[in-house]
């Protein structure tokens, strides 16, 4: 008598609106959030006092205090276990999960590569790739000390995704070398997610894995924050009533981060971008560009403003910070009326949000403990669920920009405000319906 297939229970279902289930295996307690802490502060503190204060938005909008002893407890022993899709309670089950019946499925792998999509976990495996050198806000602190991110990154993935991802920290900083050793791995695996990895060796990285390796391949902390940044940017225009190809806009900050938001808003349409680094005002003509810096240059500032953030300011509808740093109040007085700011540095912004209200009708931050909150965590799982559900070889930007568009519908569909702009991180209908309009995306790409 045949058995009963596994392979639902393998690939899972996306997490619907209202599950809550996120309970560890052998444990009685909930997952808990991954936040940084200040490593000069003992772990035998049991609060967190002033300057070392983290706080939460819980789903009910309540802001909660952690204390050390909660998050160090939650990470004991790590916040992963690998878990069995197949039965194993016998010798049949041994035979068939292992040897001799496991070499039937090698054989026919061996014969048809491609069936290694659907009898191994390859096809729904997500490596999550870090070398620690820019780390939330703790910067390059190696390798080691990068693993809780990525735990908490893999965890992320299962909870809203679905996918089954596994942390990969390496202790190189080499390019060539992180390559080499990626592809060396790729059967292993169905998608590489790339996170806290500096630029601008990130950009390099990034686009030589592509071509190198023959599956999806993002680099979360680029593309990410571009794409949430664009579904909130929609509905902000939405919100003060302009076309958000109208826009003039400015992006502080031109890393990782600020190239990406640079990048996605011009394929979505908006024509007047200014980028910021800490030198002032990227433009053509400015002296000592290079690389990728360069090559926005050619593309952005079609005004030919120059100068540095009070120039750039001038007349602008949008400010977008995606750097450290602040920005003096006065200098938001040349914006435009009804502007719109992300300060989205954390976790300090570079504008507060009380300042950032006397001066924009629309406002958002990186942190949970303000309104219109731009996590990541709304577009990642979503992406490469429906990359790989697709088939698909590659991330597009006709995927991210469908990504985005996803994402500000749903908020859209509960009514906007200048105090909702986004949806939830833990609004259960994000990650369904971005994985749908990715795998359309996808598919039309393909045709």
């Amino acid at each position: 008598m045949r058995r009963s297939s596994r392979r639902d229970s393998v690939y899972q279902p996306l997490p619907q609106p209202g599950s809550t289930d996120c309970r560890r295996p052998g444990r009685g307690r909930k997952l808990r959030t991954a936040l940084p802490r200040d490593p000069s502060v003992p772990p035998d503190r049991r609060t967190l006092k002033r300057g070392n204060a983290l706080t939460a938005e819980a789903a009910n909008s309540t802001r909660i205090e952690l204390t050390d002893e909660e998050i160090f407890a939650a990470h004991e022993g790590g916040k992963l276990a690998i878990g069995l899709t197949a039965p194993l309670d016998d010798k049949r089950d041994l035979s068939i999960a292992y040897t001799p019946g496991v070499a039937q499925v090698s054989r026919a792998i061996n014969t048809d590569p491609e069936l290694a999509r659907q009898y191994t976990w390859a096809s729904r495996l997500v490596a999550v790739v870090s070398d620690g050198t820019a780390v939330l806000g703790l910067g390059n602190i190696g390798a080691a000390a990068s693993l809780p991110v990525m735990e908490g990154k893999a965890a992320l993935f299962k909870k809203f995704g679905g996918l089954d991802s596994i942390p990969l920290v390496l202790e190189t900083t080499d390019v060539d070398e992180i390559i080499e050793t990626l592809v060396r791995l790729r059967s292993s695996f169905g998608a590489v997610n790339l996170e806290d990895i500096s630029a601008p060796r990130c950009f390099e990285l990034e686009a030589r894995l592509i071509e190198a390796l023959d599956m999806p391949v993002m680099h979360d902390d680029q593309h990410g924050t571009a794409v949430v940044v664009l579904a909130a940017l929609t509905n902000a225009a939405r919100v003060v009533g302009r076309e958000l190809g109208s826009l003039k806009v400015v992006i502080s900050g031109a890393g990782a981060a600020g190239i990406a938001v640079a990048e996605i808003l011009l394929a979505a349409g908006v024509t007047d971008v200014i980028l910021l680094d800490s030198r002032g005002i990227i433009d053509r003509n400015r002296p000592g560009l290079t690389g990728i810096k360069s090559a926005y240059a050619a593309r952005t500032n079609p005004r030919g403003v120059t100068g540095g953030t009070a120039q750039a300011l001038d007349g602008a509808d949008v400010f977008i910070g995606v750097s450290s740093g602040t920005i003096p109040e006065q200098m938001l007085e040349k914006m435009s009326e009804d502007a719109v700011i992300f300060a989205l540095s954390n976790p300090d912004p570079e504008i507060h949000p009380d300042i950032a209200h006397r001066y924009a009708k629309v406002v958002a931050t990186g942190r949970s403990d303000f309104p219109n909150q731009i996590n990541n965590v709304l577009a990642f799982p979503g992406i490469f669920r429906g990359a790989l559900d697709a088939g698909a070889k590659r991330i597009t930007p006709a995927m991210k920009v469908a990504a985005a568009e996803a994402i500000a519908a749903i908020a859209a569909e509960d009514g906007l405000a200048p105090d909702h702009i986004i949806p939830s991180p833990l609004d259960g209908r994000v990650a369904p319906a971005v994985a749908a309009a990715v795998m359309a995306a996808a598919r039309s790409d393909a045709k």
